[in-house]
């Protein structure tokens, strides 16, 4: 009996130490100056990580959060929240955008200390009515240091375009 209360409390503290071992990005981020066209110098009009700035990251053992506001306070909309499970399950976000609902499909894992949420869009095709485009986006957070938080995004090429990277940072506030 001793043994397997024991063999119990060692793989819980594995269990753990393994879930702790990835970084949290909780916190109060404002995207800084440097955005980059990976390969293709500076951005411009800057899409950057395709989340505004500032961005507030809530972050629990299941869970990220991110929320930024999109809309001006006059037009008295909320911030844009999206919600990845942290367990690689997908999870479905909507937002209110132009005439209807955009829906989005994430799911987010784990590539050492780097978390890559990954995110299928579907959207209507402008040169062809009643078909729908496919758009995938690829996000790879990472801390660079406790007050630096990288995106990388890459973007999935649409009507036939070339896909594209872009980097930010974002700096703790």
């Amino acid at each position: 009996m001793r043994i397997l209360f024991v063999s119990v409390a060692l793989a819980g503290a594995i269990a753990r130490t393994a879930s702790t071992q990835q970084p949290s990005f909780a916190g109060r981020w404002a995207a800084a100056s440097d955005t980059t066209a990976l390969g293709r110098g500076p951005v411009t009009g800057n899409p950057g990580s395709g989340w505004g700035t500032p961005l507030t990251i809530a972050q629990d053992d299941s869970r990220l959060v991110v929320e930024y506001p999109y809309f001006s306070r006059y037009d008295m909309q909320p911030p844009l929240k999206f919600t990845f499970a942290l367990d690689g399950t997908e999870t479905k976000n909507a937002v209110m955008m132009g005439l209807g609902v955009q829906e989005q499909f994430s799911r987010a894992a784990w590539t050492g200390s780097t978390l890559v949420i990954t995110t299928r869009y579907v959207a209507a095709n402008p040169e062809s009515a009643g078909d729908s485009l496919r758009v995938e986006v690829k996000r790879r957070l990472s801390l660079e240091s406790p007050t630096r938080l990288i995106v990388e995004t890459t973007r999935g090429g649409v009507l036939g375009g070339p896909p594209s990277t872009t980097r930010t940072v974002y700096t703790k506030q």
